[in-house]
């Protein structure tokens, strides 16, 4: 007699991943691959991070913590918010988490039960779907495009059949790098609480922007669930440390989540992270340096017949439409690995129903890579004309 697998593993992979292990393995046979795939910086820690973990090595047990993480840190996340945002936090609604993945599950896990309605933007950043998927919570796609900068609006909820228990955001946006404004979040917050519809804002790419900095759907809704990450802004993403800040009504149940799931997040991370909010010349360096790589990028993927691309206000990256070049974007995806040597993100991983017809750049890699792909797409066009 066969065994029972669980419906929950039955989700969609993650393709980015795939695409990174095609990438890899080109990479070990001797190839030359410039890497636009995966949405990481490639910079390393901060260098008072690495210090600060290199002496709690020496003079820390690096045992358990609490579920929440070490009071220190919780006070400089505060610290933070108040001098980024204006915005007045307890350290007792914020949890530490093993990167924001952690958070997102404690997030699911403690606002929705199985069946409960969850809106998100498509494209959107995968995950939300298949963590909500595993845990059965509906997924209610919101089609969006360039006329909302591909992101939700009160005007597309409405548009929206039947009850809605959640709504996710992300600003900046993973795959578009768009952003909703202050005004925008206020709407939204507004028409959510009127509603009883439960907001968890992504805010992973706080920091990471080039037009105007992002504010925090904590500024307009103190019932909502904010996510965020030391991967992004601060480059520790292999650290695996995030945190959440949540509303006094859900402390209860985050804290016996986080204790039975995770019993507490890496010490060592938690302890060198601390660090991480006294390096702001070091990481708006990189943001500048994003910058350019964006500037860059807009300039020249056109000249390759990559002309409809989201204006990528944030993040690092930018989606764009190739419905006029394919419509099959893995297979095309797999096509300009072998003949380029450049890796880019199939639509398809980001919004299932029309991300054949799509890709996402990543400019999280040095201008220098950024131009040499830029100038071999540029080439490979030509030459299939």
């Amino acid at each position: 007699m066969s065994l029972k697998i669980a419906k929950r593993g039955a989700i969609d992979p993650f393709i980015v991943m795939d695409v990174m292990r095609a990438a890899n393995r080109a990479e070990r046979e001797g190839e030359n691959i410039l890497h636009m795939e995966v949405g990481q910086p490639s910079t390393p820690a901060p260098g008072a991070v690495l210090d600060a973990a290199a002496q709690a090595l020496k003079s820390n047990l690096i045992g358990y913590t609490d579920a929440f993480g070490v009071p220190e840190l919780r006070a400089r996340i505060v610290e933070h918010y108040q001098a980024a945002y204006g915005v007045e936090l307890n350290s007792d609604h914020i949890a530490v988490t093993t990167g924001s993945s952690g958070g997102f599950i404690l997030s699911f896990l403690a606002a929705f039960d199985a069946g409960d309605r969850v809106a998100l933007a498509s494209p959107g950043y995968p995950a939300y779907r298949n963590i909500l998927g595993a845990l059965d919570v509906e997924v209610v796609n919101i089609e969006t495009g360039p006329e909302s900068d591909f992101q939700p609006t009160v005007e597309l909820l409405e548009q929206i059949d039947g009850k809605l228990d959640g709504l996710i955001i992300a600003s900046p946006s993973n795959p578009t790098g768009t952003m909703i404004s202050p005004h925008g979040l206020e709407r939204l917050a507004t028409y959510c609480k009127e509603r009883g519809v439960r907001v968890i804002s992504d805010e992973i790419y706080h920091g990471v922007t080039f037009d105007a900095p992002a504010q925090t759907m904590a500024a307009y809704d103190p019932e909502c669930l904010i996510v965020n990450s030391f991967s992004k802004y601060y480059s520790m993403t292999g650290w695996r440390l995030g945190w959440l800040v949540f509303p006094p009504s859900l402390l209860a149940s985050i804290q016996c989540l986080a204790q039975n799931l995770f019993i507490s997040p890496p010490t060592l991370s938690q302890l060198a992270a601390v660090a991480a909010f006294d390096c702001a010349p070091e990481l708006d360096a990189n943001v500048q340096r994003y910058k350019a790589n964006r500037d860059l990028l807009l300039k020249e993927l056109p000249k390759a017949g990559f002309d409809k691309l989201s204006h990528a206000q944030g993040a690092f990256y930018i989606y764009a439409d190739v419905s006029h070049m394919t419509d099959d974007s893995l297979a095309f995806c797999r096509q300009i690995l072998k003949e380029t040597g450049v890796a880019v993100t199939p639509g398809i991983d980001f919004d299932p129903g029309r991300g054949n017809h799509t890709l996402r750049f990543s400019f999280a890699g040095s201008t220098e890579h950024m131009a040499e792909a830029a100038a071999r797409l540029i080439e490979w066009r030509k030459n299939q004309k």
